[in-house]
């Protein structure tokens, strides 16, 4: 069986593991005892083993057609990764390793050991946050989704980045009602629902997190 070595709160790892959802396919998910190694990890059932998130993304889209998750047109192709790469290098570090990796137990994450978070740290990821929701609302509402109507590693990206801010209720969800029925549309996939039954030992998520209608 496919076998995926992850860790829970790690954005990199919550996105293949949509992906993964996404394509349908049936792993054995196993949290990462080593959380200084570098996850994701995944081993297809012919033995090749990916080590890494564009590792596996190329692998997964690559050798599994169905749900393909980048647009064929160059147009629509050039943006989905645009919001790929933004999702991962400026929010992700902007915001969620501001207040995820800050809050998050490190054997969640990856993120370096440290003792109790830096609340200056978490203020300057949530106001970074505040900062740009206002954007990703307006797109989100004239698309649909970032790209288009169609549903795409982009909007998985993003949505595997709220989704562990959202797991400590750190999402304002009153600065954007489209934004917040984009991430209701998101959870309400199927290949959400792994991701919406996560817990963590002495760091369980706020009330909403798994709810679709919030």
């Amino acid at each position: 069986m496919r076998r995926l070595t992850h860790l829970i709160l790690q954005p990199a790892s919550r996105l293949v593991r949509l992906v993964i959802g996404e394509k349908r396919l049936v792993i054995d998910p196993v949290a990462a005892e080593d959380y200084h190694a570098h996850h994701p990890i995944f081993e297809d059932d012919d033995g090749t083993i990916c080590i890494g998130l564009w590792a596996i993304l190329d692998h997964v889209e690559g050798n599994y057609g169905d749900n393909p998750l980048v647009p064929e047109d160059a147009v629509e192709r050039a943006e989905a990764l645009r919001w790929l790469d933004w999702t991962i290098m400026t929010f992700g570090d902007q915001v969620t390793r501001r207040i995820v990796f800050e809050k998050a137990n490190p054997r969640f994450t990856g993120g370096p050991t440290r003792s109790t978070p830096d609340m200056n740290v978490i203020r300057a990821g949530r106001d970074a946050l505040r900062e740009l929701i206002p954007a990703l609302g307006a797109t989100v509402d004239e698309r649909g989704n970032l790209v288009s109507r169609a549903c795409t590693i982009a909007d998985l990206a993003l949505a595997a980045q709220i989704s562990a801010l959202d797991y400590f209720g750190e999402v304002p969800w009153d600065a954007s009602a489209p934004l917040k029925e984009w991430y209701m549309r998101m959870k309400s996939r199927p290949s959400f629902r792994s991701l919406l039954a996560d817990r963590v030992a002495g760091q369980p998520p706020v009330k909403h997190y798994a709810d679709l209608d919030f």
